[in-house]
Formats: structure tokens, C-alpha cells, sequence
């Protein structure tokens, strides 16, 4: 039996648009986005352990163990299964946090995957995304491996080609709390709901914001304006280009044809940033990224 497990990658993601359709109940927001994976990754590296213990080895300033999701999927695949095996578990964060780019989440479905075939566990892939559901709306799609138009609260996933495409990321030296954007009440909870069978192409960047948008770029912009200033910036330093908000967090993304096309921006929106008066702020990311055709660990559950 294999005792370990180096070099497990776990692939951000951005929402190509978001919209909020409505509200459960029990307070849950309904949900239409499309998933897309990029190759910026955090990486982790698992050692079994015979004592039954998950051990945090690394740290992560301002989460305590028990409310990391690493360690907390972790804890979940042994509650589910019986395993008394525990495992000892690095991370190594590339992922900025706080931009809506599914860094947590990842993490916590690489978990997963990587434990359920290093301890043996058996769990088949929708047996993984039940468990990945209470950690987080975000954790199932990790697990499913494809890109996807996801509904409900982010659970009811379809899988999608998706034509190659790069994107350009760019987040201020800002984070944006997921709760706060949707507890806002002026958060728009009724969006007309779309048909991905409309855009069969794949093609959300050349659709209007009032078809394909983000529905949290409004409250986000609202409250933390430096996300909105960056945006401008950004748009303007791109010749009037299209910049969407990723998810719920900070973090600004522009869709582009080709690797040399993406770099070009980056370096556009560098110089930009160099001549802007001072008060604008720094930049925590500003980077271009493929946009992946599956998640790396695609084969690693049936």
C-alpha cells in the first residue's frame, strides 16, 4: 500500500457569469453559473499516518484547524467510511484568498480524491460529491472534473465543452468576504433564468452582460469600491475591454483568444498601473492564465 501521495494539484476556477435566480427556504441562494478551471493551482502533499489523526502541516494565518476545509475534508471521508487510517497534509497556497477563485474549495476535492485513493476508501465520484456538498457550494464541482453549468446551489452539474481561451487575472490587494456580498439586501434575487443550450459555442464573453453577467459585481463594487476602481482601470487599459468579476470574491478576470494575446494584456495593464496617481490599489494579482479542458485529477474516481 502506498504510504504517500506528493504533488497533488488542485486547479482554481472562475465563474464565466453568475447568476442568483432565487432563494430556498432555509436561506440558500439558487444559483446559474458556468464553471471553468484554470491552471493557477494550489499543491498538496499526503503522508498516512496510523493513529487515525489529520495533521495540519503547514500554516494558514487567521484559519484555525478546525475550520479548514483541507482538514475538514479530510475528517469527513473518515466519518463516511470507517477509515482508521489519519494522514499528515501539506499545502502549498498559490491561490490568492478572497478573490472568488474556488482556492478552498479545490483544496478541500483534492483532498478528497487524493485520500479516498490513498487510503483506499472505494468511494465512487458522486459518492465523493455527497460528501463535498456540506463543505462548501463550490467543493462538487472540484470532484465532478469538468467544466459545468451548475444550478440549485451550485450542486446540479452538467458537464461542457469549452473552446480554448486564456484570461487575464487581476485582484487588488483586497478580499471580498462570500457571506457579506450575499447577505446584501439589495442583492438582485430574481434573475431571469438562461439556457446553456443557447450558446452551444460556449461563447459567454461575446453575450451582454444582461444575458451572461455576474449579479454580485454590483454589491461588490458598492462596498468594497477599490474593486470597482481596479475594473476601470483594467478596462481602460485594455481599450474599452470586457472585465468580469470571478465568483463572489475580488478578483477581475478578461477573456482572451491566445497565450500571446493574454501575456500582451498583462503587461498593458502593468504599465497602466504604473502611471495611475497614487491612491489606487496595489495589485495582489496580475497574471494570465490557460483555461483547462478537465480538472487534473479527472481519473481519479469513477
Amino acid at each position: 500500500m502506498a504510504t504517500e501521495l506528493n504533488d497533488v494539484p488542485a486547479p482554481a476556477k472562475i465563474n464565466l457569469f453568475l447568476h442568483v435566480v432565487g432563494r430556498r427556504a432555509d436561506g440558500y441562494h439558487l444559483l446559474q453559473t458556468v464553471f471553468r478551471f484554470i491552471d493557477l493551482q494550489d499543491t498538496l502533499h499526503f503522508r498516512v499516518r496510523a493513529d487515525n489523526r489529520i495533521v495540519r502541516a503547514y500554516e494558514l494565518p487567521g484559519v484555525p484547524a478546525d475550520a479548514d476545509l483541507v482538514v475538514r475534508a479530510a475528517r469527513a471521508l473518515q466519518q463516511a467510511t470507517g477509515c482508521a487510517l489519519g494522514a499528515e497534509i501539506v499545502l502549498e497556497k498559490r491561490i490568492p484568498a478572497g478573490g472568488g477563485l474556488g482556492g478552498g474549495s479545490s483544496d478541500a476535492a483534492s483532498v478528497l480524491l487524493a485520500l479516498n485513493r490513498l487510503w483506499k476508501t472505494g468511494l465512487s465520484r458522486r459518492q465523493l460529491m455527497q460528501l463535498a456538498l456540506p463543505l462548501g457550494a463550490d467543493v462538487p464541482v472540484f470532484v465532478f472534473g469538468r467544466n459545468a453549468f451548475a444550478e440549485g446551489v451550485g450542486e446540479e452539474l452538467t458537464g461542457l465543452v469549452l473552446p480554448p481561451r486564456w484570461y487575464v487575472l487581476v485582484q487588488p490587494d483586497a478580499s471580498v468576504p462570500t457571506a457579506e456580498v450575499f447577505r446584501a439586501p439589495e442583492l438582485t434575487r430574481d434573475t431571469r433564468r438562461v439556457k446553456i443550450a443557447d450558446f452551444p459555442d460556449g461563447a459567454f464573453n461575446a453575450a451582454p452582460d444582461a444575458v451572461f453577467g455576474n449579479d454580485l459585481e454590483a454589491v461588490v463594487f458598492a462596498r468594497f469600491p477599490e474593486v470597482g476602481r481596479i475594473r476601470a482601470v483594467v478596462s481602460q487599459a485594455l481599450g474599452g475591454a470586457r472585465v468580469r468579476m470571478s465568483g463572489s470574491g475580488a478578483c477581475l478576470f478578461v477573456e482572451c483568444d491566445t497565450q500571446a494575446q493574454a501575456n500582451g494584456a498583462v503587461c498593458k495593464i502593468a504599465a497602466t498601473m504604473r502611471d495611475q496617481p497614487s491612491g489606487l490599489p496595489a495589485l495582489r494579482v496580475n497574471l494570465a492564465c490557460a483555461g483547462l479542458d478537465t480538472h487534473p485529477l479527472l481519473d481519479w474516481a469513477a
